[in-house]
């Protein structure tokens, strides 16, 4: 079997090619999440919070000296207050869209029945033991 060959066959696995057509839904689908978060929840948010800004909050250890050219040194626990606050919030979003999607698909199939023994062979079990107990 030729290199060639045995590629196309990885390649046309069906793991393989679900796996590729994740990624790229998932890719368009954190778009989607994204664009929910950024242009519909945040705005509102802002507006309630009177718009403020946690990314600018920041401890300054070594301040910036324009004589020496030396940048700042800080902590900025505002962006990271920023991104754990983005990231309840897009868990929160992807909560209600996957619950919403639930909501649109069918229900499963109710599962098939166990099998079951018919009258006839329950009845000659129940016969099959009452020899066994006259025999004894």
């Amino acid at each position: 079997m030729s290199i060639a060959s045995e590629f196309k066959t990885f390649m046309m696995r069906g793991n393989v090619v679900d796996l590729a057509v994740g990624v790229v839904i998932g890719g368009a689908f954190g778009k989607i999440v994204t664009s929910l978060v950024n242009d519909i929840i945040m705005p509102p948010i802002g507006y309630v919070t009177g718009g403020v800004d946690f990314s600018e909050l920041k401890w300054i250890l070594v301040p910036a000296d324009a004589a020496t050219k030396t940048a700042e040194v800080a902590i900025s626990y505002g962006a990271f207050i920023n991104t754990i606050i983005q990231f309840v919030i897009i868990g929160a979003a992807i909560f209600l869209v996957v619950k919403a999607i639930n909501k649109l698909m069918p229900p499963p199939p109710p599962p098939p029945p166990a099998n079951t023994p018919s009258q006839e062979e329950l009845l000659a079990n129940i016969l099959d033991e009452l020899k066994k107990q006259n025999a004894k």
